[in-house]
């Protein structure tokens, strides 16, 4: 691409964002933290513009979310097998490739810039192959890097290099999508950063309420607005009148609601952090019904306290509901699940999640579900919610549950859409997809008890 000048042997004097993003991807790659928790800490405890504070995001986020294809790259030129090399030296050339190939970053300061942050927390010796792997790495524009892996004859095994997923998750869309084109269009979606979506709150804000603050009203929910600021900046965020939340997951709390509007009493069985319980409580309260949440992590239920205003709060396994001696008109449960649907705000769960993971979840899953329904009076709602979309944890459970509950039948929920929401729907469940929404790929299927 061209020409450096030759090394000289001067102290490494890296700079703040690349320290700081380097910190963090070791962090989430090699400790477990997570990213989106980790990032906005560091950055409110720093004294960077916010031309620093823009880079060190797109550097850990982009990082992260791409270091699949970045290794592809590594492992073609590195002359020690890829898998054997040190961690630390692995996510800098990581850090280092992301700037090469995916950012306005010179090409010489993207090099000598990375370099110096290996000789100053690496050593010298990690330094010179950090130094080497760079230099090879951009003697190719990444275009000719994939020109190979285009040329690939199986699917999954080149979309999963070229938009850095693991083949399984690749092979999970195919098998719901059935449309390579489709595939990509979901993969490209989970490599396109999200810009912050605004929830207001009724009873506390309004949708115009935000649209007054400068931002743009969401194509489907009628309580959201997507907004290129901070919102912590924001006085209605700050005052908790109104939240930050995924279009996905409000219509998921806006489609329950409308459908279970006729409950009294209304549960989020597993509430934590508290972004649908925020709206769900919300909207029973403007419309005089009662609300309850229970969260199992003491932490995370005082997060959910916090904006669920005067309603109460169980913290409890939710498999353990019946214990308390309540039942109620309509309980929703955002289980927990492999979160393939919101790869876009997290890049690091692509790498985390296998395949392992799936049979513990589902058995969770179905055991919170048999709380749930064991509690749920009769006419009452169920709704069952993920964010993801992959086959097993949704239409597979939805069809399990109902085997196993003859008392239960699927409602259909397409008349409590919002008008222009078009192919969200499988076997009358909601099923979003990021390509096509621009929100999270949430499910919900809402189930009525037989009286």
């Amino acid at each position: 691409m061209s020409n450096f000048p030759p090394k000289k042997f001067t102290k490494p004097r890296p700079d703040a964002p690349r320290l700081l993003a380097y910190d963090i991807i070791c962090e989430v790659n090699r400790r477990n933290g997570y990213s989106n928790l980790l990032l906005p800490q560091a950055l409110t405890s720093s004294t960077m513009d916010e031309r620093d504070r823009a880079f060190t995001t797109e550097l850990v986020y982009g990082t992260l979310r791409m270091q699949g294809l970045y290794d592809h790259i590594f492992s073609q030129i590195s002359d020690r097998a890829w898998n054997q090399v040190d961690d630390d030296i692995v996510d800098l050339a990581r850090m280092g490739a992301h700037q090469i190939f995916a950012m306005r970053t010179p090409l010489h300061a993207a090099v000598s810039a990375t370099v110096d942050v290996a000789r100053k927390q690496l050593g010298e010796s990690k330094g010179s192959f950090i130094n080497a792997l760079m230099r090879k790495a951009s003697a190719q524009e990444l275009d000719q890097w994939l020109e190979p892996v285009r040329a690939m004859s199986d699917n999954v095994a080149r979309l999963a290099i070229e938009y850095s997923h693991p083949e399984w998750i690749v092979s999970a869309y195919l098998d719901l999508l059935k449309d390579v084109d489709l595939v990509e269009a979901e993969l490209r979606s989970n490599n396109t950063p999200a810009k912050p979506t605004l929830v207001s709150w009724p009873g506390a804000s309004t949708q115009a309420e935000l649209i007054e603050l400068g931002a743009i009203a969401t194509e489907f929910s009628p309580y959201g607005a997507r907004f290129d600021g901070a919102p912590g900046s924001l006085e209605l965020i700050r005052h908790r009148k109104a939240g930050v939340q995924d279009e996905g997951s409000q219509l998921v709390a806006d489609i329950f609601a409308k459908i279970s509007s006729s409950a009294a009493t209304t549960l989020d069985l597993c509430a934590g952090p508290g972004g649908k319980a925020a709206l769900l409580s919300h909207i029973c309260e403007v419309s005089g019904r009662d609300f309850v949440a229970n969260e199992i992590s003491e932490p995370r239920a005082k997060l959910v306290k916090n904006v669920i205003g005067k309603f109460g709060v169980i913290t409890g396994d939710g498999r353990e509901i019946a214990s308390h001696g309540r039942t109620f008109d309509a309980i929703l449960a955002d289980v927990p699940c492999t979160g393939l649907g919101a790869l876009r705000r997290r890049p690091e769960v692509r790498w985390r999640r296998t395949l392992k993971d799936l049979a513990p979840l589902l058995q969770l899953q179905m055991e919170l579900s048999d709380a749930a329904i064991s509690v749920l009076n009769p006419g009452g709602f169920f709704g069952y919610a993920t964010c993801s979309p992959h086959f097993a944890e949704t239409t597979g459970q939805v069809r399990q549950i109902l085997k196993k509950y003859p008392e239960l039948s699927l409602v259909d929920i397409s008349s409590a859409l919002p008008t222009g929401l078009s192919e969200a729907l499988r076997e009358g469940s909601l099923s979003l997809w990021g390509h096509r929404h621009n929100t999270d790929s949430m499910f919900l299927a809402i189930f009525q008890k037989a009286n």
